[in-house]
Formats: C-alpha cells, sequence, structure tokens
C-alpha cells in the first residue's frame, strides 16, 4: 500500500472533485480523497505516483506530486499570492472597462445599432471586449479546453459557454445588423466584461480567505526545523535535518525549537510543548526523558539523541493525521458530491431549454431574451458555493482542534461528536493525573526535625527497590528534602500487601493493613491497630501507607492520585451543556466515589475489568445515548472502540493517536468540552454553507431563466447573475472562516 499526495492548482468547483473521485474510483484497490480548500488530492492503495499523475492528466487535471509538505506548503502559499495579484489585476481591468459601458446603458445611452456611426462605435468596443476576454478570462477558456479534451465539462464550461455566447451574438449584430429584427439589435459587450470581471473579483477575494482556512497546518508545518547542531568528533556542525541519522546525538541551545524526536542525554531544561500539545505549563526535561520535534526549548541546554526520522515524528504524524481529517467525507457533504457530479451538463441543458421556450413562445425581442436568459443561467448555476461548503467547515475546524491539542481522525468523528449526549469518562490518567503523589506524612508520636527526615531517609531506601507506583511517589516525597539516602542491607517483597527490610541495622514494615496484620504489628502502646484509619482516607480518595519500626507503628503515609486542576470546569460545562457524564473505572468505589464528589460528578461505576467497561458503553447505547469514551487508549481499548466517539487522552503514547477517532495531546480536560461545542459548531456551519448553496442554485436558475418575468417585466442580468456567482462562494468560505473565532 503506497500514499501519494498531489496538488492540483485548477481544480476549483464541485464538478472537479467528482470527476477526479470518479478517475480513481475506476481504477481497483484505489482509494481518493480530494480536498477542494487546500486543493490536494490524496491517493492509497496499489497505485504508483506516475500512474496517479497519468489518470489526473486523463481526467483534464494536470497535476505534481507533494514531496515535502512544508515545501508544498510554502510553495501553494506564494502561488496564491501571486493568482491573487493577478485576479485583483483582471477584474480591475475588466471592469474599468464594463462599468462605464453598464452606466452609459442604465443612464440612457444608446446600445442598439441603428446606424453605421452605431456600428462603427461599438465595433471598436467590441474588438476592446475580444481583447479583454483573452487577456482577462483566457485561464476560463484554458480550463474550459483541457476539460472537452478529457471529454467532461467544468465550472470553466459554464462562464465561458456564457460570455462568449454574449459577445458572439453581440459582435453579429455589429457586422451585419439587418440579419436581426430591429428590436433585437442590441449589444452585450459590457456583459461579458462585467461578468468576466465580477467572477476574478470573486476568486481574488475567495483566495484571500481561503488561506486563513489553512493557517492551523501552515502552522503545524512551521513548527519544523530545517537545519540542526549535530555533534561529532570534530566538534559541532550545522546540518539540514534530512542528513540526520537514528542515534545522532544533537545540542540544542536556549530557545532553539526541537528538530527530530529524541531522549535527553545530559542536562536539564524547560521545554515549552503548548504548540503540540496546547499545555500552557513548560515541561521540565532531565536525563532519560523524551523530546518532541517541534517544540521549543527554555533557558537550559541539552545533548539529545535522534530517535526517529523526519517522517516519523509526533510531529509529521501529527500533520498528516491533521491533513488526513481534512479529505475526509462527511456523510452530511456527500449530497452535494452526488448532486455536483451531475450538475453541469444539467445546467447547459436547463439553459438551452430556457433559451429555446423564450426564442419561440417568449415576446418580442425573442431573440435578445433567449440571449439573456441563457448567458444568465449558465452564469449563475456555477456549483461552486456547493463544492466549498463542506470541506471549508472541516478544514477550519480540523485545525481549529489542532490547535487546541485534539486530533481529529476523520470528519465522520467530528459529525458524530457533534451529537454525543452522554460522555464516559476513565478515572486515573483522565480524570487524574495518573501520578500518585504523597499527600499525608502524619508521624505517630512526636519527633524532632532531624529524626523525622531519618525515618523519612530509611522509608525511601527501603521503597527505592520496589517497582510499586507508589513507592516511585514516596521516594521522590524524599527526594524534595533529602540529598542521600542511607543504605539498605535486606529486602523482602510481600505480593498485593508491602515491603519490609532493614535500614542502616534497624528493621522496617511499609505497606497496607493486611501486611501490618500478618507481621503482628501494634501501636507504640502496645495495642491493636485500628482499621478505621483505612476507611478515612478511603473515604477521600487517598491510598493510606502504614510504617512499622522495630514491630510497632511510627507513620502513616497517604498517597493519593491528583485531581487535574481544569477537571471540576470542565465537567461542570458538559453537565452545563445537558450532556450526561459517568465515571467508570477499576479503582474501588470509595476511591472513585470520592474523586467523583469532588468533580460533582453524580454517577460513578466502578471496580469493573476493562471488558466490563465495554458492556457499560453498550448499555448506555442501548439507553439511545450517543456514547462518547475517553480513556487512555490502551487499557480502555475495547470500550474505545465500542463507544460512538473514542478519545484518546494520548499522553504522546503512538498508539493512542494511531486507534483512537479523537486524540487529546493536551492533557487538559476542558479540551473535550470545547472539541463538543466545536462540533457541533461546524455541523451547524455546514449546514447553512450547503442551505446557503442549495438555496442559492435552486432560486438563482429559475430566476435567470426568467419565472418573474410575468410578474415584473425584467429578466436577470447576466452582470447580476456573475455577481452573484461569485459573491455565493465569498459567502460560503467567509461563513467557514467564522469557525476560528467560534466561542468556545
Amino acid at each position: 500500500m503506497s500514499m501519494t499526495r498531489l496538488y492540483v492548482a485548477n481544480m476549483n468547483c464541485a464538478g472537479c472533485v467528482a470527476k477526479i473521485e470518479k478517475a480513481f474510483g475506476a481504477q481497483a484497490g484505489v482509494e481518493a480523497r480530494v480536498n477542494l480548500a487546500d486543493k490536494q488530492v490524496t491517493v492509497e492503495g496499489k497505485m504508483s505516483a506516475d500512474t496517479a499523475l497519468t489518470v489526473m492528466e486523463k481526467a483534464g487535471y494536470p497535476a505534481q506530486v507533494v514531496v515535502d509538505a512544508k515545501v508544498a506548503a510554502e510553495e501553494k502559499r506564494l502561488e496564491d499570492a501571486t493568482e491573487y495579484r493577478l485576479r485583483m489585476r483582471q477584474a480591475i481591468a475588466a471592469l474599468v472597462v464594463g462599468v462605464p459601458m453598464m452606466l452609459w446603458g442604465l443612464l440612457g445611452g444608446e446600445m442598439m445599432i441603428n446606424s453605421p456611426a452605431m456600428q462603427l462605435g461599438w465595433g471598436i468596443m467590441g474588438l476592446v471586449t475580444l481583447a479583454l476576454l483573452v487577456t482577462t478570462g483566457g485561464h476560463f477558456y484554458q480550463g474550459m479546453w483541457r476539460a472537452l479534451k478529457a471529454k467532461t465539462t467544468n465550472m470553466d464550461t459554464l462562464i465561458v459557454l456564457g460570455t462568449s455566447t454574449a459577445w458572439a451574438y453581440s459582435m453579429l449584430v455589429v457586422i451585419m445588423p439587418s440579419a436581426f429584427p430591429m428590436d433585437t439589435r442590441h449589444v452585450y459587450f459590457e456583459a461579458s466584461v462585467m461578468i468576466l470581471g465580477l467572477i476574478n473579483l470573486g476568486h481574488g477575494l475567495e483566495l484571500k480567505a481561503r488561506g486563513k482556512t489553512s493557517e492551523a497546518v501552515q502552522r503545524l508545518l512551521g513548527l519544523q526545523s530545517t537545519t540542526a547542531i549535530r555533534i561529532t568528533d570534530k566538534g559541532d556542525e550545522k546540518v539540514e535535518i534530512s542528513h540526520l541519522k537514528l542515534g545522532d546525538k544533537l545540542r540544542l541551545r536556549p530557545g532553539d525549537r526541537v528538530a527530530l524526536d529524541g531522549e535527553v542525554e545530559t542536562g536539564q531544561s524547560l521545554l515549552d510543548e503548548a504548540m503540540l500539545t496546547g499545555e500552557p505549563i513548560p515541561v521540565l526535561k532531565n536525563r532519560g526523558d523524551s523530546l518532541s520535534a517541534g517544540t521549543v526549548n527554555g533557558n537550559g541546554s541539552l545533548v539529545y539523541r535522534v530517535t526517529a526520522g523526519q517522517e516519523d515524528t509526533k510531529l509529521a504524524k501529527i500533520i498528516a493525521l491533521v491533513q488526513q481529517a481534512q479529505t475526509s467525507k462527511l456523510p452530511i457533504g456527500r449530497l452535494a458530491d452526488r448532486i455536483s457530479a451531475v450538475f453541469v451538463p444539467t445546467v447547459v441543458a436547463i439553459a438551452l431549454l430556457a433559451a429555446a421556450i423564450w426564442y419561440f413562445v417568449g415576446p418580442a425581442p425573442a431573440l435578445s431574451h433567449a440571449l439573456v436568459v441563457l448567458t444568465s443561467v449558465l452564469i449563475i448555476a456555477c456549483p461552486c458555493a456547493l463544492g466549498l461548503a463542506t470541506p471549508m467547515s472541516i478544514m477550519v475546524a480540523v485545525g481549529r482542534a489542532a490547535q487546541m491539542g485534539v486530533l481529529v481522525k476523520n470528519g465522520e468523528a467530528l459529525q458524530t461528536a457533534s451529537k454525543v449526549d452522554c460522555v464516559v469518562l476513565d478515572k486515573t490518567g483522565t480524570v487524574t493525573l495518573g501520578k500518585p503523589q504523597v499527600t499525608d506524612f502524619n508521624l505517630v508520636q512526636t519527633l524532632s526535625d532531624a529524626d523525622k527526615e531519618t525515618l523519612l531517609g530509611e522509608i525511601a531506601s527501603l521503597e527505592q527497590h520496589s517497582e510499586h507506583p507508589l513507592a516511585g511517589a514516596i521516594v521522590n516525597y524524599a527526594k524534595e528534602s533529602l540529598s542521600q539516602l542511607p543504605d539498605t542491607q535486606a529486602f523482602t517483597n510481600h505480593q498485593g500487601k508491602g515491603i519490609e527490610g532493614k535500614v542502616d541495622g534497624v528493621s522496617l514494615a511499609i505497606g497496607n493493613l493486611a501486611l501490618m496484620t500478618a507481621l503482628d504489628i501494634v501501636n507504640s502502646d502496645g495495642s491493636a491497630l485500628d482499621p478505621k484509619a483505612t476507611l478515612s482516607f478511603a473515604n477521600q480518595g487517598k491510598t493510606p501507607i502504614y510504617i512499622a519500626k522495630a514491630g510497632k507503628l511510627v507513620a502513616t503515609i497517604a498517597l493519593a492520585d491528583p485531581i487535574k486542576p481544569d477537571a471540576k470546569d470542565a465537567i461542570a460545562a458538559m453537565l452545563q451543556r445537558g450532556i450526561r457524564v459517568v465515571l467508570l473505572t477499576g479503582d474501588n468505589p470509595q476511591t472513585a466515589q470520592a474523586v467523583a464528589d469532588q468533580v460533582a460528578i453524580t454517577e460513578v461505576i466502578a471496580g469493573v475489568l476493562p471488558e466490563q467497561k465495554q458492556q457499560h458503553v453498550l448499555d448506555l447505547q442501548k439507553q439511545g445515548h450517543v456514547v462518547a469514551m475517553v480513556g487512555d487508549g490502551i487499557n480502555d481499548a475495547p470500550a474505545l472502540m465500542s463507544a460512538d466517539v473514542g478519545i484518546a487522552m494520548g499522553s504522546g503514547t503512538e498508539v493512542a493517536i494511531e486507534s483512537a477517532d479523537i486524540t487529546l495531546l493536551s492533557q487538559q480536560l476542558i479540551v473535550i468540552a470545547n472539541l463538543l461545542v466545536l462540533s457541533r459548531a461546524t455541523i451547524t456551519n455546514i449546514k447553512q454553507n450547503l442551505f446557503g448553496a442549495f438555496v442559492y442554485n435552486s432560486l438563482g436558475i429559475p430566476v435567470a431563466a426568467g419565472v418573474l418575468y410575468p410578474l415584473t417585466g425584467m429578466l436577470l442580468s447576466p452582470v447580476i447573475a456573475g455577481a452573484a456567482m461569485a459573491l455565493s462562494s465569498l459567502t460560503v468560505v467567509t461563513n467557514a472562516n467564522r469557525l476560528r473565532r467560534q466561542k468556545l
């Protein structure tokens, strides 16, 4: 299986999308995803890049292979800027000639050929108009010619037929006016140039607005470094990242950007990962910690070893996923695609039929009326807005999500997320940080600070031999105040209960109440230990650890997995929007309930195994809920797969990024609430775009065909039709860009 990304400069309407998809659809084992908004086609399957280019050529759309996404994005930006300037110059040239001609007619100037003088004057204007058709409309003629060679039609076909018909009719009237009835000797040169001027103006403004749409991907691409400082036997050297190999050692200076994913060898520094994960607080990196390409170093200096190639960095995979999501089809947009596939031929047929009706049964001057109707229908029916309605909104939404630290794998997940009315949250690592911390260190008897430090050192010395995650939390707590730990002489692990051993010749036992009971540990006064202490801590969501020295209890330590700072606000935001929130965890009921109480979750399902989590998700779906499951992406995999939308707390794992519908690179829970708001806003935005485009074409074509003539006595001017066509596309693009400023 191979993947080829193509850039198609002359793809500009929904009809183009349909034809390209049809061309690749005829190839076995190949799938093509077309992104009209970004003018890219992604081809997946058993097809080489050369074959893909040949298919595109035969379909009438010459393309070029995208080799380097960053270079391609920059080239596209420069091409768009050049095309924008060209379109604006063409628009100005056409309007400078067209507006005076139109005003001449509107203000009572003669536009009928009824004398040799008028014949000469309008003949000169006809030649000026022809020059403008060639210079300001040449690209439309080229587009139509490419389509004709491929035995198909496109948007350019409609524009060329409309403007050329108006010019050809007018020129025939100028050359041989006697061949036409007196009341049909009207010229329409102003219509031809005004249409081209307005459509070029619309395209220019659309290019400007469209550039903002792909800003998020441009920003992600901008995070990729092009050079790095490699450490060699001869000293440091600056090299292109394409020349780096796995295992190379790189120097990261203060303020530099990480070139490729790697692992810290020496040094310590704070790194800003906000642009990648959305996390606002810099992360401390020490020896052995992983670095992600695109993140920015603070004031420290690091040496790190390259662990991933240019195409395999987390940033590269994120960019690929965002681009993949932006090209994905939404169920809501497929209707537009089906209509667009037959749109242009249908419009040409309607235009010819309407013109024929006006010519044979319409009022005088029948020929002029027929021409106006033909031109207006062809121009107003262009399906640009229809083709842009869905992809523009998806591009903006997926890009906005990426900026929040949310990876949406496909457009369908975004549409499903808009319907979510029940969010199921795993506890550890989702609602909580997933890193236990010491919350209490209580001594049974009063000790001096020195004795307290000695005891803490003995506890940490023994715990550092344990592999239990709680042991690591205790050691980290001790190291905050101690620089050195005493030596351990003996160590025994009691599975599921705790540990015991000797430190500096003193016997220590550290563990739960079951271990204390098994070892006959008593209070300092000889009385039995009170189990109520365990219950008290559990009710607070804490895990108690008992410390015994020489057979007697000397201290208790309580540990807890801290709740994320934004968890309460995030859950409140979801509840406020009428979303049902359920806490689903394998932890014990007391701890789960304590966590739920702190974040105001009323529904708790605790003590369940991973496969049981899946069943609970299915039960909620049977109740009629659209369920989003939020978990860590590995042990919650069955539940994530069964949920309508699986949301993985990425935590940087490759598995999570590749397996879930949606992955949160950020550890902030509030982004889930924001994502649900964004998904609903996106679907609303798409519906607005589709409604506008459908209504525009549905109403525009009959009006252009003259259905209002019996009521108003007027036909829609081709100039107004051209302006309306340009305005419709611009409206869709502008409306989609509103998502960039959507309040979350």
